[in-house]
């Protein structure tokens, strides 16, 4: 039963932290194609393309992949 609580709980935070860098990407200054791109890989790949995102994602600085 815990587990099931646990896994629910990181399912949530994850899905907050999803709509955040959503949210971020379209606030950005990058292109529109970088945003489609960035956008459909934090929806496919909820878990890695937000690492990704954190390490490379458009953020207005030179981190982005423009």
């Amino acid at each position: 039963m815990m587990g099931l609580e646990i896994g629910g709980l990181f399912g949530l935070i994850l899905l907050v932290l999803d709509i955040y860098a959503i949210v971020k990407t379209v606030q950005s200054g990058a292109s529109t194609g970088a945003k489609v791109l960035w956008i459909v890989l934090i929806i496919l790949l909820p878990l890695l393309g937000l690492i990704l995102w954190f390490i490379f994602g458009p953020s207005g600085d030179s981190r982005s992949l423009r």
